[in-house]
């Protein structure tokens, strides 16, 4: 079903009810059929129907994305886990105008254990399903310098990068290197040391890693006394050297819970269109880091929506350990919190003797709720930091000298940050088309470039060409789709810039429009006698000129694709028996009428059928 079909709010309710009952997830496509918004859903029929309820109901960017609304699609899951997996994915791939964004530490570095005989631990952005086991992401440069230099000082790994096949060893292929002599290393390319006590070492990391600092501890100081009782003095001095280093670093680890338990807290701070969730990752009783989750396009959205779309995101893509109890901030809905404990749950009863399910909490009083006012003040405060740090840059990209000069040039209340150009385009008096190109912050966003076949009038009227391509643009479907500019741009003088004017007056806008005429560069505004005379160096005349000849190309290769698509329809529709279909057909299959013509009998056949193909055969041939 097509989104024409069902245009009317009947057509839509009408198919509502052939919509399933299970789990999965929905798309909604506007007029277009572009995606628009991707959801998931417990039961899908009454999910889809919550948004064609009441318009009084319904509230911000939910309202406007009703309105645009044209077709639905669903894809039936198995799971609730399913779906939000699902979703996560549509949602990266298609970018819908009205989801929210995510943000996510794709960027940040991980640590990681290679997987490889002696595994090295190195630094990487990239995640690899090659079974190496990753920790992180690491948002603070500073915590992650510190763990390496903690895991050096205790662990004599090694940092080289040879092959340490057995074979490689057992030949004698490498040498021991200075980090054997200064006690960094035990030589395993030499054989100096096996690869098990190598991997107990590592075994040992990996504890460290996820925080049981208190288990590692009483395993070393077991080590200790054993070498000391069997009069392995050395051995146990390492281990010694060790077991400081270690307990310098827990104690360098805030202990924010007294319980020692291993527990996630989760935080969001809202801002109009933006938002910062933080996660603070706390085991045994003591904070390990913490994560930062931006989004943007928020706007309208509740604090608990948001903290559910950042702790799914969170627990999708998280590598480490879940723990056995989550904090929230904020309660999120009962499908929502089903759906995050499904997922957590799963998770954690992969890792080995973790088969206990995860505990969900929005507490309001004492030691926990504690915590969550520390990591929402966390939230609070990266938020602000990074809408500062967008207010500099938006405001970087936008001041630039041509959007100055010309906010001053034509006496505008604010910078012409978006500003749309249209032209006409036609053949006497035929195929009339029209283009829109768009420029944001001076440079062209061709994700918002628009073409139209104009068809309100007959013969050659560029007046009433630019009173209908102004009024379908800031009219209809377009006014929701689009942003609405700073400035209109026409191609053309003091006729074109009132036919704009009056359209946009009539629509109730008062949006800035001027006319560039392309033979002295004049500068028109409505309304008024004597052109404006800019300056050749002008920066705002350069990207005035850029906009309309931008818009010049944009036409002109529309107008000869429809030009050229109806006198090749008309050559070949002319054939008895040859309709616009077929010619059509032809047309995509051969690229031009010249190649119809000089095409044998088999290929046309191949092309439109044994009737047809005799009959073109006959015109051209015959």
């Amino acid at each position: 079903m097509t989104g024409n079909d069902i245009t009317e709010t009947g057509g839509l309710c009408e198919k509502f009810s052939t919509l399933p009952t299970a789990p999965g997830i929905y798309q909604f496509r506007n007029r277009t059929g572009k995606v628009i918004y991707v959801g998931k859903a417990k039961n899908l029929r009454n999910r889809v129907r919550s948004y064609f309820r009441d318009p009084r109901q319904l509230y911000g960017k939910t309202l406007v994305l009703a309105g645009h609304i044209a077709d639905v699609e669903v894809i039936i899951t198995s799971s609730e886990v399913e779906a939000l997996i699902l979703e996560n994915n549509l949602i990266k791939e298609l970018k819908p105008r009205y989801n929210v964004n995510l943000k996510d530490d794709k960027t940040y570095p991980y640590l990681v254990i290679t997987s490889e005989p002696f595994p090295r631990i190195i630094i990487t952005r990239y995640l690899k399903r090659d079974g190496s086991i990753y920790f992180g992401p690491y948002t603070e440069a500073g915590q992650l310098r510190t763990i390496l230099d903690l895991i050096g000082s205790i662990f004599p790994l090694r940092s080289c990068k040879l092959r340490l096949t057995e074979e490689n060893i057992r030949s004698g292929k490498f040498k021991i290197c200075l980090d054997y002599h200064i006690h960094k290393c035990k030589g395993p390319c030499a054989g100096l040391q096996q690869e098990a006590e190598y991997l107990e070492m590592i075994d040992e990391i990996v504890r460290l890693l996820k925080g049981k600092t208190s288990g590692l501890v009483r395993t070393l100081t077991e080590k200790m006394h054993a070498h000391a009782a069997a009069l392995r003095f050395e051995a146990a001095a390492e281990i010694r050297i060790q077991l400081e280093s270690l307990k310098r670093y827990a104690e360098r680890q805030k202990v924010v819970s007294l319980d020692n338990a291993d527990r996630d807290v989760l935080a969001v701070a809202a801002r109009e269109d933006d938002a910062c969730a933080v996660i603070f990752t706390i085991r045994e009783g003591k904070l390990l880091g913490s994560r930062r989750i931006y989004m943007n396009n928020t706007g309208g959205e509740t604090n608990g929506a948001l903290l559910s779309k950042a702790a799914e995101n969170y627990y999708l893509e998280t590598i480490d350990s879940i723990p056995d109890e989550i904090l929230l901030q904020h309660r999120i809905s009962g499908d929502e919190e089903a759906t995050l404990k499904a997922l957590v749950d799963e998770k954690k009863h992969k890792e080995p003797g973790r088969k206990t399910t995860v505990r969900i909490v929005v507490p309001q009083i004492g030691e926990k709720a504690h915590l969550l006012e520390m990591c929402s003040s966390n939230a609070r405060h990266h938020l602000e930091e990074y809408l500062i740090q967008k207010q500099k840059r938006g405001e970087a990209a936008r001041e630039t000298p041509a959007l100055c000069d010309l906010r001053e040039l034509l006496h505008l209340n604010k910078l012409p940050e978006r500003i749309e150009c249209f032209d006409n385009s036609h053949f006497q008096g035929s195929d009339y088309v029209s283009s829109m190109v768009c420029f944001v912050h001076g440079k062209p966003k061709k994700s918002d470039y628009r073409k139209f076949r104009l068809k309100s009038f007959e013969g050659s009227d560029d007046y009433a060409a630019m009173e209908e391509v102004i009024s379908r643009r800031y009219s209809g479907s377009l006014a929701g789709e689009l942003p609405m500019p700073d400035l209109v741009v026409v191609d053309g003088g003091k006729g074109q810039v009132n036919s704009a004017y009056a359209v946009l007056s009539t629509l109730g806008l008062s949006i800035p429009v001027i006319g560039l005429a392309k033979r002295l560069e004049e500068i028109f505004l409505p309304h008024t006698g004597d052109p404006y005379n800019l300056p050749k160096t002008s920066p705002a005349l350069r990207l005035l000129q850029q906009l309309r000849d931008e818009a010049h190309r944009f036409a002109i290769t529309y107008h000869r694709k429809v030009r050229s698509e109806r006198t090749l329809q008309t050559e070949l529709t002319s054939i008895p028996g040859i309709g616009e279909k077929t010619a059509m057909k032809l047309l995509g299959m051969f690229g031009s009428v010249e190649r119809v013509a000089e095409a044998g009998f088999d290929e046309l056949a191949t092309a439109a059928g044994v009737a047809a193909a005799k009959k073109i055969h006959a015109f051209y041939h015959e």
